[in-house]
């Protein structure tokens, strides 16, 4: 498994030495990266920003109180990849329910979330709507490389065990990402969050980063394949009757 071969080499280094690269470095690799791809990300954001105003009404931003660091609460941006009416509740009885049982944590649009505006399963695919966190990472409040910040009423629902996930900052992407996240269940994905917690250093961050894109690619393409899939089931549904006639 990546994460385990991640881990392993990561740990011939020595614990001081760990902690010194991810308080001294982390911060320092954030802000440089911000600041070099920073021209490439501002075309992008004002071409979602501007896509996602022809499409459909309401805010470009969706803001959403998450836990991070410690416990600590602030507010996550994304692009908004919903209809501005959609039901949260949805949502959240998902995550309780994927929780409780132990189930693999596919996202809702695997099923076809009809809360998705025009191309909104598109940017979730591809992690384009989490963009907007490159800000939550220049405040300070997230990190390139880290677990995922939590909703609130996940946190609620937290074991003294879960919330050690938060012993470092939260981040855009980290080990669960690169280790088959839609494929793993709730409790493995505290594993690898907790694991990179206790073993976080600026190698494997940049390894991690660098594993990211064909993470990214490899949801894309199921993403694709869950598209066609879906409509061919509704064109051999929608010739049925014409057939039967």
């Amino acid at each position: 498994m990546i994460s385990d071969n991640l881990v392993r080499s990561n740990q011939r280094l020595n614990t001081r030495t760990q902690k010194q690269l991810n308080t001294n470095w982390k911060r320092i690799l954030d802000l440089t990266l911000i600041v070099a791809v920073s021209p490439l990300f501002a075309v992008l954001f004002a071409a979602i920003a501007l896509y996602i105003r022809l499409v459909s009404r309401g805010p470009i931003l969706f803001i959403q109180k998450r836990v991070g660091h410690k416990g600590k609460v602030f507010s996550c941006l994304k692009f908004r990849t919903m209809h501005p009416e959609a039901e949260t509740q949805v949502h959240s009885d998902y995550m309780a329910e994927l929780m409780k049982h132990g189930r693999v944590m596919r996202k809702l649009d695997d099923a076809g979330d009809k809360r998705l505006i025009i191309g909104g399963a598109f940017l979730r695919a591809t992690g384009l709507d989490e963009l907007p966190q490159l800000i939550n990472v220049w405040r300070g409040e997230m990190s390139l490389v880290g677990p995922r910040p939590c909703t609130l009423y996940e946190y609620a629902n937290y074991q003294p065990h879960h919330k050690r996930r938060f012993d470092s900052m939260p981040g855009l992407t980290g080990l669960w990402q690169i280790s088959g996240k839609n494929k793993t269940t709730f409790e493995e994905m505290i594993a690898l969050d907790v694991r990179y917690t206790q073993t976080a250093s600026l190698g494997l961050d940049l390894k991690i980063m660098l594993l990211t894109f064909p993470a990214i690619l490899q949801q894309l393409t199921e993403h694709c394949w869950l598209c066609v899939s879906s409509w061919c089931g509704s064109l051999s549904r929608s010739q049925k009757p014409t057939e039967a006639a």
